[in-house]
């Protein structure tokens, strides 16, 4: 077994099986935790939890009840249902307790023990187990295909005492597989546990590259998945076009919440609600706003030509209380905008113009034609 299949989801450094230690390379902040009070000598620092991680995303915060010496990186055997399983410890002391706050854990759950830090045996069983995943995933995708069940299993965990397998699936529907169970157990005479995932799920456990070129955020950091809407789009000015707002999972893309709360926070210097402004040029229909620079664009007709303008958010409250007084203003387009100078749409469409690199007048250049020179033989007059 390589260094690279002790990973299970996090690149390793080194390994040293005769101390039960795997050493990790920081590659993310989801798999390995980030101890910055490593350097601190805290004489009140606790050491009864730990963070101990499995395959891909599984993490869960044990009990060290028989007070052993741990550290991260420890291969470790802890309680589970039925039997032990194998992990290895991500994070201990202070940090281990502000994990366990961030996976908020009520009040009746109690932490499962940690039994003993892994033995040769243990080890080796574990080996054995992690060899098993892929073969078993691919003929559990055959039985699944021949008993013509709509779903898709999408990942496999065995237990570390491989008396346990846990497999991941995708349906879109509700789906009966217990002739598929039945099937398995007689296959792989193990315990079987069914977890259903969603688009979501898959993509975090998978992997992949976002469209903004870095690692996808469900890999790395994300743990809560929180519900996107096509609002968070709407807020933000965008268009409503499902292939751009889309991630790697079909879904809309978590990061359209990041920057929500910054709109919010600015759309509330502009009106509840947007209606058109009544002047004496016409009525200005509203397009769209530009948050940032509290811009508000309309659309008028000046000599049947739609053309489209920008006004400050203050001056559109003006004249939204002067058309409530029955007051209709005008030339109100005709406004300096913020940070530069008067200008139009048009002018700024003007300026961008294909022509602007034509030359303004046209020179009617005349080639003279080049006279040939005839060359004649020097005479020699002299004398001999």
């Amino acid at each position: 077994m390589t260094d690279r299949e002790y990973e299970r989801g996090c690149s390793t450094a080194s390994v040293d099986v005769s101390n039960s230690n795997i050493s990790t390379i920081d590659c993310c902040n989801k798999l390995n935790v980030y101890d910055w009070l490593k350097d601190i000598n805290d004489p009140l620092t606790q050491d009864k939890y730990f963070e101990v991680r499995f395959k891909n995303t599984r993490k869960a915060i044990y009990e060290n009840t028989s007070n052993l010496v741990l550290q991260t990186g420890d291969i470790v055997a802890v309680e589970s249902s039925p039997g032990h399983d194998i992990g290895i410890i991500s994070a201990t002391g202070h940090i281990a307790m502000l994990q366990m706050k961030k996976q908020k854990p009520t009040k009746d759950s109690t932490p499962k023990k940690i039994y003993r830090k892994a033995k040769a045996t243990d080890i080796q069983k574990w080996r054995e187990a992690i060899s098993l995943e892929m073969p078993t995933m691919i003929r559990t995708r055959e039985i699944a295909d021949n008993l013509k069940l709509s779903m898709k299993i999408g990942d496999v965990e065995f237990q570390g005492d491989k008396t346990k397998a846990i497999f991941y699936y995708i349906a879109e529907e509700r789906v009966d597989f217990r002739e598929l169970i039945k099937k398995m157990a007689e296959e792989f005479r193990i315990r079987i546990e069914m977890k259903q995932i969603g688009a979501r799920q898959e993509a975090s456990r998978i992997g992949g590259i976002g469209p903004c070129g870095r690692e996808l955020c469900c890999t790395t950091w994300l743990y809560d998945f929180n519900s996107v809407s096509t609002n968070s789009a709407r807020l933000q000015e965008l268009s409503l076009n499902p292939q751009k707002l889309a991630g790697q999972c079909s879904k809309l893309k978590c990061c359209l919440n990041y920057e929500l709360p910054i709109y919010l926070n600015e759309r509330k210097l502009f009106p509840e609600k947007t209606c058109n402004l009544k002047i004496k040029q016409g009525e200005a229909f509203h397009i769209k706003n530009d948050i940032f620079k509290q811009l508000m664009y309309y659309e008028i007709r000046i000599n049947q030509i739609p053309v489209i303008r920008a006004l400050h958010v203050n001056k559109v409250k003006e004249i939204m209380e002067l058309n409530k007084k029955g007051i209709i203003p005008d030339e109100i387009f005709e406004i300096e905008k913020p940070g530069g100078r008067n200008t139009t749409f048009k002018d700024e469409l003007n300026s961008e113009s294909l022509t602007r690199f034509d030359a303004k007048g046209k020179r009617n250049v005349k080639k003279k034609k080049k006279k040939k020179r005839v060359f004649k033989p020097k005479r020699n007059d002299k004398k001999e």
